[in-house]
């Protein structure tokens, strides 16, 4: 293995040897006299607010699924305005955007709802209808 390299050449030789020297940690403890002034730092913080939503996966699912009227693309156009706000920092526009998204996918959802349910009772009363019919009741 003489003419064999090894692919890290630095890692091929030994490690060198190092001197370290010993260092002394100084820590000196100041004492304040008792007629000095003392100053003090205070930050003030603000509490933790969890950014504004978005809503954009609602959106999406109900511009896919729900969009009854255009409003599941509208609740979508909503949302990516709030979260175009929220990336720019401006928390109350984000807000707004987001609660107007909200809004419009709960619209989009109920009117949708009450569609499908309308559409299944006149089927059932049309089927009702055609057997009364022909059954010459």
């Amino acid at each position: 293995m003489d003419n064999a390299q090894f692919p890290f050449p630095a890692l091929s030789q030994p490690f060198p040897q190092h001197n370290y020297q010993h260092l002394k940690e100084e820590h000196e403890i100041g004492v304040v006299s008792p007629g000095a002034a003392v100053t003090s730092t205070v930050i003030s913080m603000q509490p933790y607010q969890p950014p504004p939503r978005d809503h954009v996966l609602w959106s999406v699912f109900t511009t896919l699924y729900l969009n009854f009227c255009c409003l599941g693309f509208m609740a979508l156009v909503f949302s990516v305005k709030a979260r175009d706000r929220k990336v720019v920092g401006d928390v109350s526009g984000a807000s707004s955007y987001g609660s107007t998204a909200k809004c419009l996918n709960i619209l989009a959802l109920v009117l949708t709802l009450l569609t499908v349910i309308l559409i299944i009772i006149l089927l059932a009363a049309g089927v009702i209808a055609v057997s009364h019919g022909i059954h010459g009741v």
